[in-house]
């Protein structure tokens, strides 16, 4: 695991760099796409990639907000006061991802750190 435990804007913060060995089209669409999330993350969300745009998901009552889109490379959009940033950049033969996931129970950071873990080993293997 390649996470840590940060502050952003006085709010704590995960951040964890992964490489993954798949190019930064394909994580792209493993992170943006509907049908493709499904097979890697719980709470599937209902989605039109654009700045300001609101969505649902499957699995959670409530609704987040798109705020960046630059594909395939910048994903980042809120769900209630929490927020996630998926950057994708080449590295070597994949693509290097950086997250950032910001919250505001810091009790809460190793639960958050488990299940992102987690879910990012079943989006690698994916």
């Amino acid at each position: 695991m390649n996470g840590s435990l940060i502050t952003v804007d006085n709010r704590p913060a995960l951040r964890f760099e992964r490489h993954l060995d798949h190019s930064v089209e394909r994580v792209w669409r493993a992170i943006s796409e509907p049908e493709e999330l499904r097979r890697w993350y719980p709470g599937v969300p209902t989605w039109d990639l654009e700045p300001g745009a609101s969505f649902t998901n499957e699995q959670w009552e409530g609704a987040g907000q798109i705020n960046e889109v630059e594909p395939p490379r910048l994903l980042a959009y809120t769900w209630g006061v929490e927020q996630f940033r998926f950057e994708l950049q080449p590295d070597g033969d994949g693509c290097l991802l950086v997250f950032t996931h910001v919250f505001d129970d810091r009790a809460l950071g190793a639960q958050h750190a488990a299940g992102w873990d987690t879910y990012f080993d079943r989006l690698d293997a994916h």
